[in-house]
Protein backbone atom coordinates (compact mmCIF):
# COMPACT_ATOMS: atom_id res chain seq x y z
CA UNK A 1 0.00 0.00 0.00
CA UNK A 2 2.82 2.73 1.19
CA UNK A 3 4.40 1.67 -2.49
CA UNK A 4 1.76 2.62 -4.20
CA UNK A 5 1.26 5.80 -2.38
CA UNK A 6 4.84 6.89 -3.04
CA UNK A 7 4.88 5.62 -6.99
CA UNK A 8 1.36 7.95 -6.76
CA UNK A 9 2.81 10.76 -5.31
CA UNK A 10 6.35 10.23 -7.50
CA UNK A 11 4.27 10.36 -10.44
CA UNK A 12 2.04 13.79 -9.27
CA UNK A 13 5.75 15.09 -9.26
CA UNK A 14 6.78 14.34 -12.72
CA UNK A 15 3.51 15.47 -14.28
CA UNK A 16 3.60 18.72 -12.18
CA UNK A 17 7.55 19.20 -13.43
CA UNK A 18 6.16 18.35 -16.71
CA UNK A 19 3.48 21.05 -16.85
CA UNK A 20 5.99 23.66 -15.39
CA UNK A 21 8.36 23.05 -18.00
CA UNK A 22 5.85 23.97 -20.72
CA UNK A 23 4.86 27.12 -18.55
CA UNK A 24 8.43 27.76 -18.71
CA UNK A 25 9.17 27.30 -22.43
CA UNK A 26 5.75 29.53 -23.20
CA UNK A 27 7.05 32.08 -21.17
CA UNK A 28 10.50 32.32 -22.50
CA UNK A 29 8.86 32.21 -26.20
CA UNK A 30 6.50 34.49 -25.64
CA UNK A 31 9.37 37.15 -24.39
CA UNK A 32 11.25 36.16 -27.16
CA UNK A 33 8.67 37.67 -29.44
CA UNK A 34 7.71 40.31 -27.40
CA UNK A 35 11.49 41.33 -27.38
CA UNK A 36 12.19 44.14 -30.32
CA UNK A 37 15.02 42.96 -32.52
CA UNK A 38 18.33 45.13 -30.89
CA UNK A 39 19.88 46.51 -34.17
CA UNK A 40 23.22 45.34 -35.92
CA UNK A 41 26.44 47.79 -34.00
CA UNK A 42 27.57 50.20 -37.13
CA UNK A 43 31.62 49.68 -36.75
CA UNK A 44 32.96 52.21 -38.60
CA UNK A 45 37.21 52.20 -39.69
CA UNK A 46 37.32 55.57 -39.85
CA UNK A 47 36.82 57.92 -36.23
CA UNK A 48 33.28 57.33 -35.19
CA UNK A 49 32.05 60.68 -33.79
CA UNK A 50 28.55 60.39 -33.23
CA UNK A 51 26.73 62.60 -30.47
CA UNK A 52 30.25 64.86 -30.63
CA UNK A 53 28.39 67.88 -30.98
CA UNK A 54 30.66 69.18 -34.28
CA UNK A 55 28.85 70.77 -36.78
CA UNK A 56 25.26 71.91 -37.29
CA UNK A 57 22.96 72.94 -40.19
CA UNK A 58 24.14 76.19 -41.87
CA UNK A 59 22.72 77.73 -45.35
CA UNK A 60 25.55 78.92 -48.16
CA UNK A 61 25.42 79.27 -51.94
CA UNK A 62 26.21 76.15 -54.38
CA UNK A 63 28.68 76.62 -57.43
CA UNK A 64 25.28 77.72 -59.41
CA UNK A 65 24.55 80.24 -57.00
CA UNK A 66 21.94 78.32 -55.68
CA UNK A 67 21.47 78.59 -51.60
CA UNK A 68 21.60 75.38 -49.94
CA UNK A 69 21.18 74.40 -46.89
CA UNK A 70 22.80 71.06 -45.17
CA UNK A 71 19.43 69.62 -44.28
CA UNK A 72 18.73 69.84 -47.94
CA UNK A 73 20.57 66.72 -48.45
CA UNK A 74 18.63 64.84 -45.85
CA UNK A 75 17.43 60.91 -47.04
CA UNK A 76 21.25 60.57 -48.53
CA UNK A 77 24.42 59.89 -47.02
CA UNK A 78 26.92 62.85 -46.93
CA UNK A 79 30.30 63.41 -47.74
CA UNK A 80 31.41 66.95 -46.79
CA UNK A 81 34.91 68.32 -47.45
CA UNK A 82 36.74 71.69 -46.73
CA UNK A 83 39.58 72.86 -48.94
CA UNK A 84 39.94 75.63 -52.00
CA UNK A 85 40.34 75.27 -55.68
CA UNK A 86 44.34 76.31 -55.84
CA UNK A 87 45.41 73.51 -53.20
CA UNK A 88 48.12 71.83 -55.11
CA UNK A 89 47.62 68.42 -53.08
CA UNK A 90 45.37 67.60 -50.45
CA UNK A 91 42.02 68.79 -51.59
CA UNK A 92 42.46 67.28 -55.55
CA UNK A 93 43.65 63.65 -53.59
CA UNK A 94 40.61 63.67 -51.59
CA UNK A 95 38.00 64.39 -54.38
CA UNK A 96 40.04 61.69 -56.33
CA UNK A 97 39.79 59.76 -53.42
CA UNK A 98 35.94 59.85 -53.11
CA UNK A 99 35.37 59.63 -56.84
CA UNK A 100 36.84 56.29 -56.23
CA UNK A 101 35.23 55.86 -53.39
CA UNK A 102 31.91 56.62 -54.86
CA UNK A 103 33.24 53.88 -57.90
CA UNK A 104 33.29 50.88 -55.33
CA UNK A 105 29.99 51.25 -54.54
CA UNK A 106 28.54 50.92 -57.70
CA UNK A 107 24.58 51.50 -57.62
CA UNK A 108 24.42 52.71 -54.26
CA UNK A 109 26.71 55.51 -55.01
CA UNK A 110 23.05 57.67 -55.95
CA UNK A 111 22.64 57.69 -52.28
CA UNK A 112 25.44 59.50 -51.85
CA UNK A 113 25.85 63.19 -52.44
CA UNK A 114 29.39 65.33 -51.90
CA UNK A 115 29.76 68.99 -50.66
CA UNK A 116 32.98 70.51 -51.45
CA UNK A 117 33.38 73.69 -48.85
CA UNK A 118 35.90 76.42 -50.56
CA UNK A 119 38.08 77.93 -47.35
CA UNK A 120 39.25 80.39 -49.55
CA UNK A 121 35.87 82.90 -50.75
CA UNK A 122 38.63 85.73 -52.19
CA UNK A 123 39.05 83.20 -55.02
CA UNK A 124 36.71 80.30 -54.71
CA UNK A 125 33.94 82.61 -56.55
CA UNK A 126 30.92 80.10 -56.99
CA UNK A 127 32.03 80.61 -61.24
CA UNK A 128 35.26 79.12 -60.51
CA UNK A 129 34.31 76.62 -58.09
CA UNK A 130 31.34 75.70 -60.76
CA UNK A 131 34.55 74.98 -63.40
CA UNK A 132 36.64 73.41 -60.25
CA UNK A 133 34.35 70.55 -58.06
CA UNK A 134 32.26 69.06 -61.00
CA UNK A 135 35.07 68.42 -62.99
CA UNK A 136 35.65 65.46 -60.24
CA UNK A 137 32.34 64.19 -60.67
CA UNK A 138 29.32 65.85 -61.97
CA UNK A 139 26.86 65.01 -58.86
CA UNK A 140 29.81 66.65 -57.16
CA UNK A 141 28.24 70.11 -55.11
CA UNK A 142 30.79 73.08 -54.68
CA UNK A 143 29.77 75.88 -51.75
CA UNK A 144 30.33 79.28 -51.08
CA UNK A 145 30.32 81.98 -48.18
CA UNK A 146 31.08 85.46 -47.61
CA UNK A 147 34.45 85.49 -44.91
CA UNK A 148 32.41 86.11 -41.90
CA UNK A 149 29.41 83.46 -42.38
CA UNK A 150 32.49 81.13 -43.55
CA UNK A 151 33.66 81.83 -39.92
CA UNK A 152 30.86 80.75 -38.37
CA UNK A 153 30.58 77.17 -40.28
CA UNK A 154 34.34 76.38 -39.83
CA UNK A 155 34.08 77.13 -36.44
CA UNK A 156 31.11 74.83 -35.86
CA UNK A 157 33.15 72.44 -38.08
CA UNK A 158 36.32 72.92 -35.73
CA UNK A 159 37.74 73.83 -39.34
CA UNK A 160 40.85 75.78 -38.92
CA UNK A 161 41.65 78.06 -42.62
CA UNK A 162 44.10 80.77 -42.48
CA UNK A 163 46.28 82.16 -45.58
CA UNK A 164 49.72 81.60 -45.66
CA UNK A 165 51.86 84.29 -48.40
CA UNK A 166 54.07 83.21 -50.84
CA UNK A 167 56.64 84.80 -52.46
CA UNK A 168 55.41 87.25 -54.93
CA UNK A 169 52.89 88.35 -53.14
CA UNK A 170 50.40 84.73 -53.64
CA UNK A 171 49.06 82.88 -50.81
CA UNK A 172 47.91 79.29 -50.18
CA UNK A 173 45.40 78.20 -47.09
CA UNK A 174 46.58 76.00 -44.89
CA UNK A 175 43.78 74.07 -43.88
CA UNK A 176 42.71 71.14 -41.73
CA UNK A 177 42.64 68.08 -44.13
CA UNK A 178 39.85 65.68 -43.23
CA UNK A 179 36.48 64.56 -44.45
CA UNK A 180 33.12 64.57 -42.61
CA UNK A 181 30.47 61.73 -43.27
CA UNK A 182 26.64 62.13 -42.36
CA UNK A 183 24.05 59.56 -42.06
CA UNK A 184 20.50 60.15 -44.24
CA UNK A 185 19.36 61.80 -41.12
CA UNK A 186 21.72 64.87 -41.37
CA UNK A 187 23.45 63.40 -37.97
CA UNK A 188 27.35 63.75 -38.38
CA UNK A 189 29.29 60.39 -38.08
CA UNK A 190 32.29 59.38 -38.95
CA UNK A 191 35.69 61.84 -39.40
CA UNK A 192 38.02 60.84 -42.22
CA UNK A 193 41.82 61.36 -41.58
CA UNK A 194 43.64 62.60 -45.08
CA UNK A 195 45.14 60.10 -46.89
CA UNK A 196 42.89 56.91 -45.75
CA UNK A 197 42.19 56.10 -48.91
CA UNK A 198 39.08 55.05 -51.15
CA UNK A 199 38.67 51.30 -49.29
CA UNK A 200 37.94 52.57 -45.84
CA UNK A 201 36.04 55.61 -47.39
CA UNK A 202 33.97 53.16 -49.00
CA UNK A 203 33.30 50.71 -45.98
CA UNK A 204 32.14 53.69 -43.86
CA UNK A 205 29.61 54.84 -46.44
CA UNK A 206 28.27 50.76 -47.15
CA UNK A 207 28.19 50.94 -43.44
CA UNK A 208 26.07 54.17 -43.21
CA UNK A 209 23.99 52.98 -45.92
CA UNK A 210 23.15 50.00 -45.06
CA UNK A 211 22.06 51.27 -41.36
CA UNK A 212 20.04 54.26 -42.64
CA UNK A 213 17.73 51.60 -44.46
CA UNK A 214 17.53 49.36 -41.46
CA UNK A 215 17.16 52.32 -39.45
Amino acid sequence: MKSSINKAAHNSIKVFASRLGVVLLCSVLVQACDRTPEAPKVVFQATDITGSGIGGDFQLTDHNGQPRRLSDFKGKVMVMFFGYTHCPDVCPTTLVEVKNALKKLGPDAKDVQVLFVTVDPERDTPDVLKQYVPAFDPSFIGLYAQPNKLAEVTRAFKIVAQKAPTEGGGYTMDHSAGTYLFDRQGHIRVFVNYGAGATILENDLRQLLKMNVAG
